[in-house]
């Protein structure tokens, strides 16, 4: 799991060290399977490259060409900064500013009026959770998206939304790669989840991530008999065979260690567009799993092969 990409990268340094394994699910930072891989190391469901590629990719073609970060100060908001300003770049638009924040800001007020000073057609929210959904609320204060900008969640969960209410959220646009309502293994497994949790809540992506991956785990295990103990053995081991679950589909792990699968782009409904409880998103676009990660072409992993 994981959830905070200064910790996982770290953990990343200790998981090698000890030769045991992590399987990454909720750290986005991209560096865990580019410059700072590791044999011992999986990373699952999304990372910064991705969403920056989904998400900044459609915005710049939707006429989104000018944007202003508003990023949150650790390791994982700088990622997701540079990514997206890469892909910003590369797509024809262009970065005009950028302000940063401690993690777990209460007051954004200072950050969003620069960013609406700015008068730049996008701002990038790279930061993620409270911050994310506490960004969004006091956007709406400052009628920040009225007055003709637009807010992109570079980062958001289905719980993020909930938490804000359609009328809040309604527009945003972001990208995710599971959600409960995409096909029938989606609803039957987002069913079972939510009969289990008191708050009768549907999953995540994160969430999803884990029994995913443990999924995918112990049937390495079972084909290798038992556990060897040995970490990089069983990684090795789980990127020889295909990924398949109801979650994400058919897939792969690559030599690097990211998983591959889609990548969904989504757009909150409004309310009147919602039929019930947690019917939250439009899908709007699907990137394919051999486009949605970074190219090994362009991987500064060690352990791929040029």
């Amino acid at each position: 799991d994981v959830l905070n990409s200064g910790v996982a990268l770290a953990v990343n340094n200790l998981v090698k060290e000890k030769n045991v394994i992590m399987i990454n699910t909720g750290a986005a930072s991209s560096d865990l399977t580019n410059a700072q891989c590791s044999p011992n190391t999986i990373h699952w469901v999304y990372d910064t490259y991705m969403l920056a590629n989904s998400t900044g990719q459609a915005l710049v073609k939707a006429g989104g060409d000018t944007w202003y970060f508003l990023t949150a100060d650790y390791a994982f908001g700088h990622a997701l900064e540079r990514d997206t300003t890469a892909v910003v770049v590369k797509s024809g638009g262009k970065v005009i500013g950028t302000v940063r924040h401690p993690l777990n800001t209460a007051d954004f007020s200072s950050f969003l009026l620069q960013g609406q000073a700015s008068k730049a057609k996008i701002i990038g929210m790279a930061n993620a959770g409270g911050d994310t959904t506490n960004t969004i609320k006091q956007a709406s204060e400052f009628g920040i998206v009225a007055g003709g900008q637009k807010l992109a969640g570079l980062l958001l969960f289905i719980t993020d939304v909930h938490s804000l209410g359609l009328k809040v959220a309604q527009g945003l646009s972001f990208t995710e790669t599971f959600y409960w309502d995409l096909n029938d293994g989606t609803r039957a497994f987002s069913k079972r989840f939510s009969e289990r949790t008191k708050s009768k809540a549907m999953p995540s992506m994160v969430q999803a991530g884990v029994y995913s991956g443990l999924i995918h785990y112990f049937k390495t295990l079972d084909a290798m008999g038992g556990n060897p103990r040995d970490g990089a053995k069983v990684v090795a081991k789980m990127k020889e065979a295909p990924t398949d679950d109801p979650l994400f589909g058919k897939g792969s792990i690559r030599a690097d260690g990211r998983k591959i699968h889609p990548a969904y782009l989504f757009e909150v409904k409004k309310p009147s567009e919602s039929k019930g409880p947690w019917d939250y998103y439009k899908l709007i676009g699907t990137t394919p799993a051999d486009q949605a990660f970074r190219p090994l072409s362009e991987s500064a992993c060690a352990l791929v092969k040029k």
